[in-house]
């Protein structure tokens, strides 16, 4: 039996794995330690892996350090080399000059979204984190979400708050090593004391922040498997699987619902679907409102739907059902609305009726 040979690769897949293997020759490693909220303990895992890389016996240097650190961080710092941030034009920025000739195996950066004062050798300092990785140091630094530019709009729908530095996404995806620092959202370590929302409120934004995470580690790994795929010539391709149906009403506080299930469309290539149950009596500013989230719905490209039926939650069950809905997001009040009303909770028919499918509950 003459068993076939494998094909041959082309001139042009074996350039690129040149190419590839070149380039990982000559560029650092980049390791990320991403959290989803303030107080998760990224800062403390990353010097502690400092630490016992330290112990084994590997050459490395602490790049940079948050202007507040908490007691357990300081121990650490205490048994490690830390070069000095340099002060310039009224501002601080990383010694990159003094890391270059220093030259680690391994420099360790903590807070990657800063801007540099003017006159700093680079704009940002995930720029000098990539000019160390360009220079053969391997580079293990610190991040939050909140932090990445590309889901600024959705952090800032959760949590209320808008950050100036930041990172782009191509970069965090560019990290050969990803690793989330997790924390249980119902207990998270650090309360702000201007928080004056509920537990079960901010154990929501956590848990959603920590969603995003999830998300864009998972990015993070699609990057590396396209990247290994390309270099050696392999073409696959991804079906869409996830299919999201968002749920609207007059009243819904429908953009961070969208805005959520936007980004989960988009990372696992699935489709978005926008629906509400028409009323047959609906006042113009009800209409007015509910014209403005079927807006938002349009500027996200999702599909809007129309569905009849005097059972809203059974239209929206008999529809999701049919149309192979994987994920199904509604807000939901603690105040009782014309629908539990008449139909009772909800939430709970939701659940009941929604086999295979999660159900995702935004308070509102």
């Amino acid at each position: 039996m003459v068993r076939d040979s494998p094909p041959r690769k082309t001139p042009e897949q074996l350039l690129r794995e040149c190419q590839a293997e070149e380039a990982a020759a000559i560029k650092g490693h980049l390791k990320i330690f991403l959290g989803y909220a303030s107080g998760v303990g990224k800062t403390f895992r990353m010097l502690d892996e400092a630490r016992r890389r330290r112990e084994r016996g590997q050459d490395i240097v602490v790049g940079a350090v948050q202007p507040r650190v908490r007691p357990e961080e300081q121990a650490l710092l205490a048994k490690l080399e830390v070069m000095p941030l340099k002060t310039l034009n009224g501002g601080h920025t990383m010694d990159v000059e003094a890391l270059l000739r220093r030259h680690p195996t391994v420099c360790f950066i903590d807070g990657l979204a800063y801007n540099n004062p003017p006159g700093a050798r680079n704009p940002t300092r995930w720029q000098d984190a990539e000019e160390l990785l360009c220079a053969g140091i391997k580079v293990i630094a610190s991040i939050n979400i909140q932090y990445v530019a590309e889901l600024g709009e959705a952090v800032e729908a959760i949590t209320g708050k808008h950050v100036q530095d930041t990172v782009p996404v191509s970069f965090i995806q560019s990290a050969d090593e990803i690793e989330i620092v997790d924390a249980a959202p119902e207990e998270p370590i650090e309360r702000p004391p201007e928080e004056a929302a509920s537990a079960a409120e901010r154990a929501g934004r956590l848990s959603r922040l920590r969603e995003l995470a999830l998300l864009l580690t998972a990015d993070v790994v699609d990057e590396q498997l396209n990247h290994y795929l390309e270099s050696h010539g392999i073409r696959q391709n991804f079906g869409a699987h996830e299919r999201i149906l968002v749920c609207v009403t007059p009243r819904a506080n429908a953009r961070e619902m969208i805005e959520t299930a936007r980004v989960m469309s988009d990372r696992f290539h699935g489709e978005l679907l926008v629906a509400y149950v028409r009323q047959p009596e609906i006042s113009p500013a009800d209409k007015a409102a509910l014209e403005e989230k079927l807006e938002m719905a349009r500027a996200v490209s999702a599909r809007i739907v129309i569905l009849e039926g005097d059972n809203p939650v059974q239209a929206i069950l008999d529809f999701a059902s049919k149309g192979g809905v994987t994920q199904i997001f509604i807000g939901h009040s603690q105040r009782n609305g014309i629908w539990s009303n008449v139909w009772g909770n909800p939430v709970d028919k939701l659940l009941r009726g929604a086999h295979g499918m999660d159900v995702r509950v935004f308070p509102q």
